[in-house]
């Protein structure tokens, strides 16, 4: 029950950061946030730890947590790593991933499909990072896996918010079919290419990003 409460903290606290509410290297003091969401001190520490893990905030020893948003720079940095990283996973999953697993993205991809319907955000983004889970997980190699999830858990916040942007759920969606066409056809090339596209956050898209996050800030 903890786990789940501390769950929604998380996603809470991210959107009181996006919009300003708490700003930039402003301290979060656990006690208040407790008392702000009508909860124990041990779901704020867990949701304050993941959102460290997403570097939007940072614990300092002996001065406690504050808010510390990646800039522009930093963050395009982390987007070219990732789409890099899943890239390669894509090209190395062509070759070895399985049909139960190529069922498995399509179940997961039924599932994003009916959050698109929906357009439920929040649900399509649970059943992405299943669809991405399955992925690193069969290009057969553990430490690209282990690596991929970790800086997907740095950038969940990002990926999340670019989902919203008008259009954008469906388009991901679209490409979700695309990489897992070219898996089924054991396309290396088409499935590392379709899934660098997925995931880059560049040019337009970027530009937008930033946009909304500046204005959520704002």
């Amino acid at each position: 029950m903890d786990q789940k409460r501390s769950d929604i903290i998380t996603n809470q606290i991210e959107e009181l950061i996006f919009d300003g509410t708490f700003g930039d290297e402003e301290r979060l003091d656990e006690v208040q946030l407790a008392e702000r969401f009508a909860v124990s001190r041990t779901p704020v520490r867990e949701a304050l730890l993941r959102l460290a893990q997403s570097g939007l905030v940072e614990h300092r020893p002996r001065r406690g947590v504050f808010v510390k948003q990646p800039g522009p720079i930093a963050l395009m940095e982390m987007f070219e790593v990732m789409a890099e990283l899943e890239a390669t996973a894509a090209r190395f999953a062509a070759h070895r991933i399985s049909d139960n697993a190529i069922g498995e993205l399509k179940d997961a991809n039924e599932r994003c499909n009916a959050a698109v319907e929906q357009q439920d955000t929040e649900k399509y983004y649970r059943e992405n990072e299943q669809f991405h889970a399955i992925l690193y997980r069969e290009s057969g190699n553990g430490f690209l896996e282990l690596e991929c999830l970790r800086l997907q858990r740095r950038l969940q916040p990002f990926r999340r918010t670019q989902l919203r942007l008008r259009g954008r759920l469906k388009q991901s969606m679209k490409e979700h079919q695309q990489i897992v066409a070219a898996l089924e056809e054991g396309e290396a090339t088409q499935a590392s290419e379709a899934v660098r596209s997925h995931v880059a956050v560049q040019g337009e898209k970027f530009h937008h990003l930033m946009a909304s996050l500046k204005t959520a800030a704002e």
